[in-house]
C-alpha cells in the first residue's frame, strides 16, 4: 500500500463543469485542502460536486460566493473520496477562479 501526495491545480477558464480530481480505481483519496482564488477583481460563485461510481451527483458547495481578489479555504475537515469518485467544479463566470486541491491518495494494492 502506497501513499501518494499530490496537488490538482485548475484554472476555471470556462463555465463548464470541470473535473478537479478523480480517485483511481485502486485507491481512496483524502482531500485535505480545497482552496479557491478569485483573480479577476469582480467576485463570483463556484459549485463543487462529487459524482459517485453509480453516476449519482451530490452537491458539496452550491453557488459558494468567492469575493473579489480573495482566497478561500473551503474545507474545514478532510474529505474522503472512494474509488472512481469524481470531484468537479463549475464557476459562474469564466476566467476568474483558480483551484488548488491538496490530496493524499492511498493505494490499496
Amino acid at each position: 500500500m502506497a501513499n501518494i501526495y499530490k496537488n490538482s491545480l485548475i484554472d476555471l477558464s470556462t463555465t463548464d463543469n470541470t473535473i478537479v480530481y478523480t480517485a483511481p480505481a485502486d485507491s481512496r483519496a483524502i482531500i485535505k485542502s480545497l482552496i479557491v482564488s478569485e483573480d479577476a477583481g469582480s467576485g463570483t460563485t463556484v459549485t463543487f460536486t462529487i459524482t459517485n461510481a453509480a453516476a449519482a451527483v451530490f452537491n458539496l458547495f452550491k453557488d459558494k460566493s468567492i469575493a473579489s481578489k480573495a482566497t478561500t479555504e473551503l474545507l474545514t475537515h478532510p474529505l474522503i473520496l472512494q474509488e472512481n469518485e469524481v470531484l468537479k467544479a463549475q464557476a459562474a463566470d469564466a476566467n476568474e477562479l483558480h483551484i488548488i486541491a491538496s490530496i493524499l491518495e492511498i493505494n490499496r494494492e
